[in-house]
């Protein structure tokens, strides 16, 4: 299994999803900021994984790249390539399939309890998890998705995962991926993010917070991974008759 994974920052990659794609195949990585595009792109990879960043979606402006990613995207769904899109991904994937972004009513930063949507019950990915479940997750914006979407999951604050109907593409608020060093290397940059600055975030306090909740937290994560991965190899052998 070839999987793509599109890294928007070096300090946002794939994480502990890095272990599940190698478990399966290989695993490539694209920086859309740096590249006109990515090296799988003539033979359609059997995944891509989207992650997440400090830009926003929006910002096109700013990082005129994020104009071909979108337009990218929605190449993928137009020929049903399974997409899995976190944080940032997510939303860029929202608005690939015709939905749109906007800034939450507030941020979410640290540790968050999410419930699962009844209909989550029959999802690939999500059915297996248990609701409610506490997440990490750093935003500002949350991702809107076209209204045939099914809203899989949500915390008090916003929607936390969506299925694009009818397609092999999913979207995840919440940072599924992220792996201890990464956590901390956040956590103790939060100063980058006017967000975290004005909401009092207290690193120490975070930090210990996170170590108890980790460990459970990255094989969360690296089980997500897997069952996106099962699915899209499901999805490619139906529709395509090729692994």
């Amino acid at each position: 299994m070839r999987v793509l994974a599109v890294v928007h920052q070096d300090d946002a990659g794939p994480g502990v999803f890095a272990e599940a794609a190698l478990e399966r195949g290989s695993l490539e990585l694209w920086h859309p900021g740096e590249e006109l595009g990515p090296r799988l792109v003539e033979v359609d990879p059997d995944a891509v994984m989207v992650f997440g960043g400090a830009m926003n979606a929006h910002e096109e402006d700013r990082y005129p790249w994020l104009r071909r990613e979108k337009a990218w995207l929605a190449g993928l769904l137009e020929r049903r390539v399974p997409v899995l899109g976190v944080c940032l991904g997510s939303q860029l994937l929202a608005e690939a399939a015709g939905g749109h972004v906007r800034r939450a009513p507030q941020p979410e930063i640290g540790w968050y309890p999410v419930a699962l949507e009844p209909v989550a019950a029959g999802d690939p990915l999500m059915a297996a998890m248990d609701t409610p479940f506490s997440s990490f997750q750093w935003h500002s914006y949350e991702a809107v998705p076209p209204s045939d979407a099914q809203a899989l999951a949500r915390s008090s604050i916003c929607l936390q995962a969506y299925h694009l109907s009818g397609l092999p593409a999913w979207g995840i608020q919440f940072h599924a991926e992220v792996s201890p060093p990464t956590l901390e290397h956040w956590i103790r940059d939060y100063r980058s993010d006017a967000d975290a600055v004005a909401m009092g975030l207290q690193p120490e306090a975070m930090l210990a917070d996170s170590a108890p909740a980790i460990g459970a937290w990255n094989d969360l994560g690296r089980a997500l991974c897997g069952r996106f991965l099962d699915a899209a190899a499901a999805s490619r052998e139906l529709h395509s008759g090729v692994m």
